[in-house]
């Protein structure tokens, strides 16, 4: 294998600074024991779940300790490894993992979670073995290299490492409160145009052109040559207020069982029901430029406003508002794991109803608003990549000794 490493630093057999422990309990059932989940593509750790010993079939498992390397028998090429924190002492897992204890009079134990975040480390774990052989043995574990410079040194690298880390985890965070603020910015500017005391409020069913419908049931799914139905995604996953075609499946119904659900220009659809209470009755309009003979499926609502009353646009801010938010959140009612709000629940609904001319002016302002949000979100999510990218360059640097 080339050696990119400092020349300085010996590479060494992992084997001669970690050795395997084999230790299994007997796993008692009316015992709480905590389970491991070894992130792929080295992403560490984490706690999988908390289980009574008479759910675990296999009754022979062994214990982690923290700084001990865990490597996933099948997952190995994939990531499947990392250092176990000190929050995971005593989590079990299976025969179908693997536990070395690091000697740290030899090896720093975070200089060695780093490195097996490397691709120089990761290339080592792919290469070895069959490609159409998953599963890695221990001693191919031990066979490993990695880079063995003083323990002072390892030291100073990893201070140094988790100095430049923090930085980029501050700056993450930064980001994530800036794109935080300004989707908090919109719900408040949105909520406090729209709360107006001095207008009237009405029953939503007093101001549609016709009764809330739900959409076409289920149909049989086609690979080609269908009709293209949306996806409930398309409304309750969709990143503006307007309807995304793009999530959709195509369906074989008959052009007359379709007629009555195809979507026309400037129709709202609602999200009947969701796991997430966020998501339902979550709006958005369909606006057409060209003609689509798409329908909808039952788990949208639709409403069709009367334009004398209200301009749909309108209608999709007033939706997601607070004052209208807190009463569906009042009505919804769960089933089976699901929030759902029903057709007559949506009528109830008492909407703001400005004069026409102040709501197109203050669907103007919504929507310029919102394209200045979704800029600076765009400008964060180009800024989110890169910090992503500092980490592993960081860590290249490192181990290449320039840091």
């Amino acid at each position: 294998m080339e050696n990119i490493m400092v020349s300085a630093w010996p590479m060494v057999p992992l084997g001669s600074v970690i050795r395997q422990r084999k230790e299994f309990i007997e796993i008692d059932d009316f015992e709480t024991y905590k389970r491991c989940r070894v992130q792929l593509h080295a992403k560490g750790i984490v706690l999988r779940d908390l289980i009574e010993g008479y759910g675990l079939k296999t009754k022979k498992q062994q214990v982690c300790r923290p700084g001990e390397l865990l490597v996933a028998e099948i997952d190995a090429k994939v990531g499947g490894f990392g250092i176990v924190p000190e929050e995971l002492d005593g989590a079990i897992v299976s025969s179908h993992y693997f536990l070395f204890v690091v000697d740290e009079t030899a090896l720093d134990r975070r200089f060695l979670g780093y490195f097996i975040r490397t691709p120089d480390f990761q290339d080592q774990v792919s290469a070895q073995g069959s490609t159409n052989y998953a599963s890695i043995r221990p001693q191919q574990v031990l066979d490993y290299e990695v880079p063995l410079p003083l323990l002072a040194e390892q030291r100073r690298i990893v201070a140094r490492i988790e100095e430049l880390a923090a930085k980029v985890e501050a700056a993450q965070k930064l980001r994530q409160w800036a794109t935080q603020e300004s989707e908090l910015l919109m719900m408040q500017v949105c909520s406090q145009l729209l709360g107006d005391e001095r207008w009237e409020t009405r029953r939503l069913e007093n101001i549609l052109a016709e009764k809330p419908r739900n959409g076409l049931s289920p149909q049989r799914k086609v690979e080609q040559g269908g009709r293209p139905m949306l996806r409930i995604s398309a409304v309750s996953s969709s990143p503006t207020r307007f309807v995304d075609l793009t999530a959709h499946v195509l369906v074989d119904v008959s052009d007359d069982k379709a007629q009555p659900f195809i979507l026309q220009h400037d129709d709202v659809f609602l999200v009947r029901y969701n796991a997430d209470m966020n998501r339902v009755a979550k709006a958005a309009i369909h606006k057409s430029v060209g003609d689509y003979d798409v329908v909808y499926p039952d788990k949208l609502i639709r409403l069709r406003v009367d334009r004398k009353e209200m301009t749909p646009d309108f209608l999709v801010y007033t939706l997601g508002s607070h004052k209208v938010r807190d009463q569906i959140e009042g009505l919804a009612k769960t089933t089976a794991g699901q929030i759902g709000i029903s057709g007559t629940n949506v009528k109830s609904l008492r909407i703001p109803v400005p004069p026409i001319s102040e709501q197109c002016r203050i669907v103007a302002y919504l929507d310029d608003l919102q394209a200045k949000v979704d800029s600076v979100k765009g400008h964060q999510a180009a800024t989110a990549a890169a910090l992503d990218a500092l980490l592993p360059s960081i860590l290249d640097r490192a181990f290449k000794g320039e840091l």
